[in-house]
């Protein structure tokens, strides 16, 4: 379908969470507004500090940057538009945050790749392998979990706990810590969103708390893996030395917290957004479940594009420059959104529409090209990839039975609650 931009630009403020509790056709029309009449928007900074005594007050507002040209340019230079200063959120994070959820994603050269070297290092070819063969067992024991029951929250008890058990295997934490590394990581990646916070909770507290629970479980596990190494990656990066360089143990915590809030969000936002674009496309579900390993090469990235699951990044400019005839400052503050790139008319044919074999598909889902590109992009592929085939497959007519609960959250763009339905079936191991 074409979305006809219908409201007035002077009326769109990204600042407001109440443009993100909006339906996302909503948000689209609003961006589709931007990127035709003001791509390059500056709205003001939201007041933080109105429900948080961390917050500071509000800096002097940002750039939206809404094509997919500039979002790609800004991502190309970053000699010129950096991620270090004041980290990638919109304000500029009290000094204990910063390091605390900021880590490799706010770093600039030389640092973000003497990191980005180091952990890749962790992530050997074995290593990956069997990550990569545990994901399958996983997800067939988690459809074997609800497979009688012929319908279920899709994102508590399927996309949630997959992306969560895998990360969580990965680094080697146990099965009785799941559930804090889960409750964790909804707080930090939410931006606020009240049902993850008690009544009367500060949202930037309640973040710096979680992180220091991330921290607590990672201080206990790498000192018992200092003595008992195995093959997770815990043991490979307290191990892993390049040049004489290894990761400090706040590069190590920062990483950590990134590693199971970014992996674990979303992955899972991506798989419970697939879901019900199959369910609103059935022609496209038809055509995937016909050959699911050949769709699947393109299908999964249209899927990316689709959720595009982290709604921005934030740069700041280095040196006055130009973008797109505007003039930009040094310290200008400019915020990525990847949403509205890859809903960019001059881009993607039929952007509106969900095409399994769109091909090409440029999306940025996972970053535009450029040094802070998705470290994790092959294996969130694989999660994706790897669910909705045993889905298709297992329970061949599963489908969305309920609206989305979106979360409410500015810079994650989650699905909190999905219900599905489908013809109840034996476990395999049973059947």
């Amino acid at each position: 379908m074409t979305h006809v931009p219908t409201m007035n630009v002077d009326d769109i403020d990204l600042s407001d969470m109440a443009f993100w509790a909006l339906p996302w056709s909503e948000r689209e029309r609003a961006f589709a507004v931007l990127r035709a009449e003001r791509p390059l928007a500056y709205f003001p900074e939201p007041d933080l500090s109105t429900s948080s005594a961390l917050a500071p007050p509000p800096g002097r507002g940002y750039r939206a940057v809404t094509r997919h040209a500039d979002v790609v340019e800004v991502s190309r230079h970053p000699e010129l538009y950096c991620s270090s200063k004041g980290a990638i959120s919109i304000i500029d994070l009290p000094e204990e945050m910063v390091e605390f959820f900021a880590g490799m994603i706010s770093t600039d050269n030389p640092r973000h790749a003497r990191l980005r070297r180091i952990v890749s290092a962790a992530f050997s070819p074995r290593r990956i392998n069997a990550i990569e063969c545990g994901i399958e067992e996983v997800a067939g024991r988690l459809i074997d979990r609800v497979a009688t029951l012929g319908g279920c929250d899709f994102v508590t008890e399927l996309a949630a706990p997959l992306s969560l058990e895998i990360i969580c295997d990965m680094m080697g934490l146990p099965p009785s810590e799941h559930a804090t590394v889960f409750r964790c990581s909804n707080i930090i990646a939410s931006s606020g969103d009240h049902e993850y916070l008690e009544p009367g909770d500060d949202p930037l507290e309640a973040m710096l708390s979680a992180g220091y629970e991330l921290v607590d479980l990672l201080t206990k596990l790498s000192a018992f893996r200092k003595d008992h190494p195995t093959d997770d990656l815990t043991t490979a990066l307290i191990s892993t030395n390049i040049d004489g360089e290894a990761l400090t143990p706040a590069e190590l915590a920062s990483f950590f917290i990134l590693l199971l809030t970014a992996g674990n969000e979303t992955t899972r936002n991506s798989i419970s957004h697939g879901l019900l674009a199959l369910t609103e496309f059935p022609d496209q579900r038809a055509i995937w479940q016909a050959d699911p390993t050949t769709v699947a090469a393109t299908g999964v990235d249209e899927i990316v594009r689709w959720a595009s699951p982290v709604n921005w990044m934030r740069r700041t400019v280095t040196e006055d420059t130009v973008l797109s005839g505007e003039e930009l400052h040094a310290g200008d503050k400019v915020l990525l959104f990847y949403g509205s790139a890859n809903r960019d008319e001059s881009v993607f044919a039929d952007p509106y529409t969900f095409d399994v074999l769109r091909h090409p598909n440029p999306h940025v889902g996972f970053g535009a090209a450029g040094p802070h590109f998705c470290l994790g992009a092959h294996l969130a592929r694989r999660e994706v990839d790897v669910m909705l085939r045993e889905l298709l497959v297992r329970l061949p007519d599963i489908e969305a039975s309920g609206e989305p609960e979106q979360a409410v959250s500015r810079f994650v763009n989650g699905i909190k609650h999905l219900q599905c339905r489908f013809t109840p079936t034996a476990p395999r191991s049973s059947a």
